[in-house]
């Protein structure tokens, strides 16, 4: 039997219910979403970006490195789907990149180069506050229903209440604390991926589903273990080396 969408989204909240501990890894969390999205929105990529204590927007997690890389692209660029939606808090939804080419002329470029043909962004908002967005990429000419859209914002307000989980509005130190913590992990993994890439000759997909199952496996945070990887400790030899399947 078909496993069907309804079945596979509450599967995802258990999943996302799981994270919600006092020290849940934000990252991964945010990796975990962005492939889910992928399954059950039909897209070809998604990622998610965070707006740090001085309001600047920082990629934060993908399901793929193309999707990074062009989430990266957007922010050097400053407009884009994501720009957009974060500013203004509303989303932006079935924005074809052939129509939109003069609304972000270089972002539209660099999609369809990549081979995107359609792009989405949804608000990661709690009432007025808004914390970054969710991207989506298609590949095809596809329409996002109005069912669609609702997964995707509860998707994106999933990943809102799991940032602000146990934290307070009001209480601005603390989120802008966790929010640059998250950010600076980012940079952190992004350079263990770089890492075990070159060490392993593997693609950079595959190093960061390396790393995250290694971590999982011996109940280690994310960010601790690319620290490890980047900073080339002996905690991460059998890793870095390709040896820790022989020894798990």
């Amino acid at each position: 039997m078909p496993v069907t969408r309804e079945r596979q989204l509450v599967e995802t909240f258990v999943e996302v219910a799981d994270t919600l501990v006092d020290d849940f890894d934000v990252i991964d969390f945010l990796h975990v979403l962005a492939e889910r999205c992928v399954q059950l929105l039909d897209v070809e990529a998604a990622g998610l970006m965070l707006i740090d204590q001085r309001g600047n927007l920082h990629a934060a997690a993908a399901s793929a490195e193309n999707a990074r890389l062009l989430e990266l692209f957007e922010l050097q660029s400053d407009a884009g789907p994501c720009i957009d939606c974060c500013r203004t808090g509303t989303p932006v939804v079935n924005a074809d990149l052939t129509a939109n080419a003069a609304r972000w002329p270089r972002f539209a470029e660099a999609a369809q180069a990549s081979g995107f043909v359609a792009v989405h962004a949804l608000p990661l908002r709690l009432r007025e506050t808004v914390i970054g967005a969710l991207n989506l990429f298609a590949a095809d000419s596809r329409i996002l229903t109005d069912d669609d859209v609702r997964v995707g914002q509860a998707l994106a307000d999933v990943a809102t209440m799991s940032i602000l989980s146990q934290r307070s509005l009001h209480q601005a130190e603390l989120l802008a604390a966790q929010l640059q913590a998250a950010l600076t992990s980012r940079i952190m993994i992004e350079q263990a991926k770089g890492v075990l890439s070159e060490r392993r000759r593997i693609s950079v997909d595959e190093a960061f589903t390396l790393l995250r199952d290694h971590a999982r496996n011996h109940n280690l945070r994310l960010s601790d273990l690319a620290r490890d990887v980047a900073d080339g400790s002996s905690t991460a030899t059998d890793l870095l080396r390709g040896t820790e399947d022989r020894l798990s």
